[in-house]
């Protein structure tokens, strides 16, 4: 049977500066964006998805992009307040803000601050000249330096570093130096993930020269010592947090999209995933993509909804599960489907005879060796 889920909130901003060529997420370049216009669409398209809520309160927020950042700490408190007059905030709610590490925009770091974000995420993917240049990125590693050091003396306590490895040309010493610059830095969380080359993209367009694959393991299992070897707790496939008093610094948002959670999805391209337990259904939706449509659209067409089907449900929850690092317990997987966990017995008992996944019924959780090869074990779960 259906368990009613925590609830999060996605908002997406869809504006950049400009397009990185390795981008493949909903971002468009405009110098005149309509922000006031923006905000109040936003929180139409909230009020139209406000049954979705189903009496919970929110635990986390995230405001993704795009560059969030782009927008003025005066339009972001305007969102929250808009948003907690419609959805109770749980206490100690997490709500972080995706920023660029440009002066311009870590100016703003103090206003977001006192608008209620508590937790900053910052795009740095290298300190390397050559290679931020390469990524097309408008800022340089000093920057970066200083948009953390303006992030910690604007209150924010909880930065997370975003990082990108296996970059084109890039040598095993070259990714280190960008995860000891960022550790240097004394932030509480890092993201670090191997850049893909998506379609729809320049790189995929006109592929940049990448390490060669045994370059690329390398770097991956030199990073993860160094990693460990300073306190980083990998606790996802590409998520790392160090503990601060006693407690580890994790993204509660993001856990909450592993743990196969509610989220509530508003803005342009946004995605939603909602359980209705009172239909037995759970549900993926997405908003209208283009920014114009988007602010033309009446809201009750904003959405593409689809309903997982019972040969969805166990790829989807496991697709999610098995990338935390400690799983998930076995419970869980019958609340969040509604589906019996006898659904998926046998292809554990396959990968755990496998020595993919651990030998506890108790959880569903990978082991070293299938951590290593997470997506042969995803593929046990899909759908004939």
């Amino acid at each position: 049977m259906l368990v009613l889920p925590p609830l999060s909130l996605y908002i997406h901003i869809p504006w950049c500066v400009r397009k990185c060529p390795y981008c493949d997420f909903n971002s468009h370049t405009e110098e005149n964006f309509q922000e006031a216009a923006y905000v109040q669409q936003l929180l139409a398209d909230l009020e139209h998805d406000l049954p979705f809520v189903q009496g919970r309160e929110l635990r986390s927020i995230f405001f993704g992009g795009g560059t969030p950042s782009i927008f003025s700490a005066q339009a972001i408190a305007a969102i929250l307040q808009g948003v907690q007059q419609r959805i109770r905030f749980a206490e100690g709610i997490e709500i972080t803000l995706e920023a660029n590490p440009g002066t311009a925009e870590a100016e703003k770091f103090v206003g977001f601050r006192a608008a209620g974000v508590n937790r900053l995420s910052i795009g740095v993917q290298s300190f390397s000249k050559n290679h931020l240049q390469s990524l097309g990125r408008i800022h340089n590693g000093a920057e970066a330096a200083r948009a953390v050091a303006m992030a910690k003396a604007a209150g924010f306590a909880r930065i997370n570093i975003d990082l990108m490895h296996g970059l084109p040309k890039q040598t095993v010493d070259e990714a280190l130096a960008d995860l000891r610059q960022a550790m240097d830095l004394g932030v509480s969380h890092l993201s670090w993930y191997q850049l893909t080359i998506e379609p729809n993209t320049v790189f995929y367009r006109q592929p940049p020269t990448l390490p060669v694959d045994e370059v690329l393991w390398d770097i991956q299992q030199a990073g993860l010592a160094l990693l460990q070897n300073h306190g980083f707790q990998q606790y996802e496939v590409s998520a790392f947090a160090r503990a601060v008093k006693d407690e580890l610094q994790v993204c509660r948002h993001n856990i909450n999209y592993w743990q196969f959670g509610d989220y509530l999805g508003i803005g342009a391209g946004a995605h939603g995933k909602i359980t209705l337990p009172a239909e037995n259904k759970i549900v993926r939706y997405n908003k209208t993509r283009i920014p114009k449509h988007y602010l033309q659209h009446s809201v009750s067409n904003l959405a593409e909804q689809q309903v997982l089907t019972e040969n969805d449900l166990p790829f989807e929850f496991m697709l999610n599960a098995l990338r935390l690092r400690e799983g998930v317990p076995s419970a869980l997987f019958a609340e969040r489907t509604g589906l019996p966990l006898a659904t998926i017995d046998a292809v554990c008992k396959t990968l755990r005879d496998q020595g993919l996944l651990e030998k506890n019924e108790n959880r569903l959780v990978a082991t070293e060796k299938g951590f290593l090869f997470l997506n042969d074990v995803l593929t046990a779960f899909m759908p004939d």
